[in-house]
């Protein structure tokens, strides 16, 4: 299997390369961003672009891949919505709809957030501009999209994210979270269990298109 992943610098991202470089049976992964990621791996192909709303130049190298983890994301924290939604819908839709006609028997996950709201109504605007995004996503003629809404995820591995508010909050609740998870694991994710479920997913389907943090931990028992 060969995969796609943007956003491999971020929290998730990175969780999702280290599941696919422990996977024997991913073969090759592309990774594509605005910056390096810094890993050097054999498997490991890195396209650092600082336009990703001009992707049609490079057909060859998009070309071939039976996955992409689309892991982009920010939080709307001091944005209006029509940043937000320039950054989490219409930069996802370019960047998927270039994909589904390079790759029309792709597997595309895309990770969102619990609480998105699929009916597009919602007064808070992050919710419904991922709904949205989530709705359109899954029009496009892929072979399969998979929506993920975890909820909390624990970062391991020496995982850091990149949003400075979330680094707070894993700081401040960091030592809990281990024996959390244990008792509530289908609740409390972890930054591997979200790269295995997106392998599994793109592998063997998964039992429904939108998956809550429940369905996400199923799909790697």
């Amino acid at each position: 299997m060969k995969v796609i992943i943007f956003g491999a610098t971020g929290m998730v991202g990175q969780g999702a390369l280290n599941a696919c470089l422990r996977d024997r049976e991913v073969s090759q992964v592309l990774l594509v961003g605005r910056t390096a990621s810094g890993r050097m791996e054999p498997r490991i192909k890195e396209w650092v672009t600082s336009d990703l709303f001009d992707l049609g130049g490079r057909a060859a190298d998009l070309s071939g891949y039976d996955a992409c983890f689309f892991c982009l994301g920010v939080s709307s924290s001091g944005m209006d919505e029509a940043r937000y939604t320039r950054i989490t819908h219409d930069l996802t839709l370019s960047v998927a709809g270039t994909l589904c006609r390079l790759n029309p028997g792709m597997t595309f996950i895309y990770l969102s957030g619990a609480g998105a709201d699929s009916t597009e109504n919602s007064r808070t605007m992050w919710t419904r501009v991922r709904g949205r995004t989530e709705n359109e996503l899954r029009r496009l003629p892929f072979k399969a999209v998979y929506v993920f809404r975890p909820g909390i995820i624990q970062p391991l591995d020496g995982i850091r994210s990149k949003t400075s508010s979330y680094r707070l909050f894993y700081s401040a609740i960091g030592p809990l979270l281990t024996p959390l998870r244990r008792l509530i694991p289908k609740v409390i994710l972890t930054t591997d269990g979200m790269g295995r479920a997106m392998i599994a997913a793109a592998r063997r389907g998964a039992p429904k298109a939108v998956l809550e943090a429940a369905d996400i931990y199923a799909l790697t028992t």
